[in-house]
Parts: C-alpha cells; sequence; structure tokens
C-alpha cells in the first residue's frame, strides 16, 4: 500500500488534484457501492474512470457521505475561553476549532458569534474580533466556515454596526435570541447568573444590575427586530428565531420573514413551524445524550414526530457525526434520511444549493465514515481537497504526478 509523505499530501491539499475515491458505499438517494471521482473543487463523475492524474482512495467497509452543514455552532468559545477569564488568542483558537471540526466531518460550518448587551466573551469587542478573525483566516481554513450573528435583541445599541454588516456581507446567518427571560427567571436564577456573570468578569450583583438596566428598555425591541429583519431580508441573509417560545412567537418572527425555528422550546412551536413548512432545527448532542439537559423537547422524538428537520453541532462538534447513526440504531430515522439532518436540509435551509449532496456537479464536500461499533470519521474533503485524514491506510495509490506533486 503506497504512502505519501507529509510533503506530497500537503501539496495535494494545496492544488486540489483530482481524487478518485473507490470501494466505499456512496450515499445518493440511497446508497450503493460505486466510485467517485472529483475534479478541482467538484464532484465530476460517480462511476466514473479514474482521470490521469488523481490521488486514489480505497474506500473499502466505509461509508462516503456528504459533508456535514453546521448551521449553529459556538463550541469554539471554548477554544478561546476554556475556563472562566481564562482567554487565548483568537486566531489560534479559531485554528484549533477548525482541526476539531474537520475532524467530525464537518465541512461547512457557521460559527454562532453571540453578540450581546453583556461584555466580555460575549460582548461587541469580542464579536468585532471574531468577524474579523474569520475573514482573515478563512483561506487558510479546512471548513468553509461563515460568520453566524446571534443577535440579542436587546442590545440596541449594535443595530447601526449590525446594518452595515448585513449590508457588507460580512454576515452569513443572523438569528434573533433573547436570553433575559431566564436571566429574571427564579428557579434558574442563581446557577444562571453565576454562569454568565462569569463569562463577562463582573459580580452577580453588577450583572444583575446590567441586565435590569437593559431590560428597562424593553419597548425600544419589537421595532429594533423589525429594522433588522427588512436589513436581512434586503441583503438575502437567511434568519434564525432561537428558543421560540410559543406558536405565536414563532407566527411573529415568520411576519418578519424569519423562516427557521431554532431550538423551538415546546412541541406547539415545533408544530406550528411544521404547519408552515418551515425549517426546524434542533441540537445533535440532545440526541446523542438521550435528551435535552434543558428540559426542553427531546430531539429524537421530534425527528420520529418529523418536527426536526436539521440537527446542529450547538455547543459539541463531535455530536455531528454520531447522531444519525444513533437515529438509525434506534428505528427513529433510516440512516439516509438521519444523515441529511446534517447535510442536505441545513444546506437548502441556507440557501447552499451546491452541497449538502453526492451528484455530478455538486461541491466536493465528503466524509469517509467507518461505522464501526463506534462511528468515526476516517477522511474529511473539502471542495474536492484532502482536510482530514485519521488512517493512511485509505491511501490506496496516486498517480507518479500526485506522488510528485
Amino acid at each position: 500500500m503506497l504512502r505519501l509523505h507529509s510533503r506530497s499530501l500537503d501539496r495535494t491539499r494545496e492544488i486540489g488534484v483530482a481524487l478518485h475515491i473507490t470501494g466505499g458505499k456512496v450515499l445518493g438517494a440511497e446508497f450503493a457501492f460505486a466510485d467517485l471521482t472529483t475534479q478541482g473543487s467538484a464532484i465530476a463523475a460517480i462511476d466514473g474512470s479514474a482521470p490521469a492524474v488523481a490521488l486514489r482512495l480505497d474506500a473499502t467497509g466505509l461509508l462516503v457521505l456528504p459533508g456535514i452543514v453546521d448551521i449553529h455552532g459556538d463550541a469554539f468559545e471554548r477554544h478561546i475561553m476554556p475556563r472562566p477569564g481564562v482567554s487565548f488568542d483568537i486566531d489560534v483558537a479559531l485554528r484549533d476549532a477548525d482541526r476539531a471540526m474537520l475532524a467530525c466531518g464537518i465541512t461547512t460550518a457557521f460559527h454562532g458569534v453571540t453578540w450581546s448587551w453583556e461584555p466580555g466573551l460575549r460582548g461587541a469587542g469580542n464579536a468585532r474580533a471574531l468577524v474579523a478573525a474569520l475573514e482573515r483566516l478563512r483561506p487558510r481554513l479546512g471548513a468553509d466556515t461563515r460568520f453566524h450573528l446571534r443577535h440579542e435583541i436587546f442590545n440596541l445599541e449594535a443595530e447601526a454596526e449590525i446594518f452595515d454588516w448585513l449590508g457588507s456581507g460580512r454576515i452569513g446567518v443572523l438569528a434573533f435570541n433573547d436570553h433575559t427571560p431566564a436571566i429574571f427567571k427564579g428557579a434558574v436564577r442563581a446557577g444562571k447568573i453565576a454562569k454568565m456573570a462569569e463569562r463577562t468578569g463582573l459580580s452577580d450583583a453588577d450583572f444583575m444590575a446590567l441586565a435590569r438596566q437593559v431590560f428597562d428598555r424593553g419597548d425600544e425591541v419589537p421595532a429594533s427586530v423589525a429594522r433588522i429583519a427588512q436589513a436581512a431580508r434586503n441583503a438575502g441573509v437567511p434568519m434564525l428565531s432561537h428558543d421560540d417560545a410559543s406558536p405565536a412567537m414563532r407566527r411573529d418572527y415568520r411576519a418578519l420573514g424569519v423562516g427557521v425555528a431554532e431550538f423551538p422550546l415546546t412541541v406547539e412551536t415545533a408544530r406550528e413551524a411544521s404547519a408552515a413548512g418551515e425549517a426546524i432545527v434542533f441540537g445533535a448532542p440532545n440526541v446523542v445524550r438521550g435528551g435535552s439537559h434543558l428540559g426542553c423537547p427531546g430531539a429524537e422524538e421530534m425527528v420520529r414526530e418529523g418536527l426536526c428537520s436539521i440537527l446542529a453541532s450547538d455547543y459539541y462538534y463531535p455530536s455531528l457525526p454520531l447522531a444519525p447513526f444513533i437515529l438509525a440504531g434506534n428505528g427513529s430515522a433510516s440512516l439516509p434520511d438521519a444523515w441529511r439532518l446534517v447535510s442536505q436540509a441545513p444546506a437548502m435551509a441556507l440557501g447552499l444549493a451546491d452541497r449538502g449532496a453526492i451528484a455530478p456537479g455538486m461541491r466536493a464536500d465528503l466524509v469517509l465514515v467507518d461505522e464501526g461499533p463506534q462511528p468515526r470519521v476516517v477522511a474529511t474533503i473539502v471542495g474536492g481537497r484532502l482536510a482530514h485524514l485519521a488512517d493512511q491506510r485509505i491511501l490506496a495509490g496516486a498517480s507518479a504526478a500526485a506522488q510528485a506533486a
């Protein structure tokens, strides 16, 4: 079996040589054994002949799946601040998060960056630094990484800058968040306040004083949300509403053109979104853990009921490649349908028509998975480039030109 040294492998990533993936079980409409060829950044052919210059990957015993599209992941925050008050350089953190995502088969990532009225990790300075860092680093990151702005709707001072970011194409997706109800809900106050205060660097008392000051401007919030939603529609940026608490709230956001319900808090709210044909997002960690850690609807039950169309990594990247296999193993969905929850469905909801499925002409974002007893990502291909390799044994052979590249 041929081994490519690291310089050759790095070079194949840089120039994006053709790949010829043989022997794998490929997910098209259903699973079928097929060979697959990429050329440049696209899938060139299924069961076509190998190009003269190609890196051949032996996928025997592996599944060949569309790359994962993560509509909402904020686990990168722990790469920036692994402990309260302990921060690392943003560039270092984002590169580390990129490696973690690629190892989980995530080929398109929307980093969920919360811009709140709070100081600290979710404050204005960090949001600005993150959008700038993503733009600077994007050409050097393995995954196609984009900016998902999680706008805290009481953050009224941010409105003008958000308009500018929307107009200049800096935002890939916009979500409307409101975490103030949790702050003033007595049943969860002690634990919630301590956690939120930690990431701001404020004392509990100072944090609560700031929260009350912000909350007093609540009558200004609806008009601000409407203006931002209009700006997003004008810019063609897809919008999500986060933690919809009731069917009425979902209808209110729908009226503003917000077409994706992200983590609805009640089954009735999910049904409201489903009846309108809207995409519904739940967390893959919810599936992997067997339920919500917050007492919200169980994602697996929502999948069975047809009330979940997308799974997101939320706070834990490894949950995304695992959740579809758990759903299939429990009989909650077929594996093809379960995998579409993390690939084709989020791509469609975000208007990314070039990815999420395996077919000629589609973007060559692919994941090779060993089902295991424990599913394992063996290789991740992004835009036709081998971005992650966990087992060199699949490097079955390459043309002389590919070896010399």
